[in-house]
């Protein structure tokens, strides 16, 4: 909705008051009350013309203004610091906060004046620029994980698998798995990543049935972290390491 500005009228007593004040050019924290009283009752009379609602703001303040200059007349009380009260505080207070806001809005009618002079065109980038993805740092994306503990983690998993080998069992025949390729592990990798968000490294590759699947596991989860799919995270030194997801 537009504002409107009015020159000749007032947009209540507040704004009369402080135009009074302007034309008199007097202190706002000190107004001869007497004065701006007189001023603004010969206003208030030209408007018999006027609907009550208007009306009927500007008498209020009227009769705020004969009451403050009626105090002013009257010894000055003091309040329970041995300060003298001034009558006008409380006015003065409600004047500064309507000036401000009259300010605000000027401000915005002009900044709404502004925008419509800017104009804007849709990006128009060529394809090859918008696609464009920064190189991956590897060296920040590994900052404080050395490849030596990712071996350990590796040589921890593997001897934990040999482990797990049963000596009489482990003579029989068996049927091997078809062989996992590192690209199937990537998409499962990310898939498992994407749900998860983050997870333990070491319980990952744990998780892998044959020592061909650790290793396969094992570099597939060092190409996401190439291509900035994986990000590696170790709080402390001798903290777990965890994987997490980059969107």
């Amino acid at each position: 909705m537009e504002i409107s500005f009015k020159l000749e009228k007032f947009e209540g007593p507040l704004d009369l008051l402080l135009h009074l004040i302007d034309k008199n050019k007097v202190n706002i924290y000190d107004i001869p009350i007497a004065e701006i009283t007189v001023q603004y009752m010969e206003y208030v009379n030209e408007l018999e013309g006027q609907d009550l609602d208007t009306l009927s703001e500007f008498l209020v303040m009227a009769a705020t203004l004969l009451a403050i200059k009626s105090k002013m007349l009257l010894p000055k009380e003091v309040n329970e610091e041995g300060e003298e009260e001034d009558p006008r505080a409380e006015l003065v207070e409600r004047l500064l906060e309507y000036k401000m806001y009259k300010l605000m809005s000027h401000e915005l009618k002009d900044r709404e004046l502004d925008a419509v002079k800017a104009l804007y065109k849709p990006a128009t980038l060529p394809k090859e620029v918008s696609q464009y993805e920064e190189p991956i740092d590897l060296d920040k994306l590994l900052d404080g994980i050395t490849l030596a503990r990712l071996q350990s983690v590796f040589n921890t998993i593997m001897k934990r698998q040999r482990d797990k080998i049963d000596p009489v069992r482990s003579k029989f025949g068996k049927i091997e798995r078809e062989p996992v390729s590192i690209e199937d592990k990537m998409k499962e990798i990310l898939e498992y990543a994407v749900e998860i968000k983050t997870f333990l490294f070491e319980e990952f590759l744990e998780a892998q049935l044959s020592k061909t699947e650790i290793i396969v596991t094992f570099l597939a989860v060092l190409e996401l972290m190439k291509i900035g799919k994986l990000n590696l995270i170790q709080e402390n030194t001798f903290a777990p390491i965890k994987l997490s997801y980059l969107s």
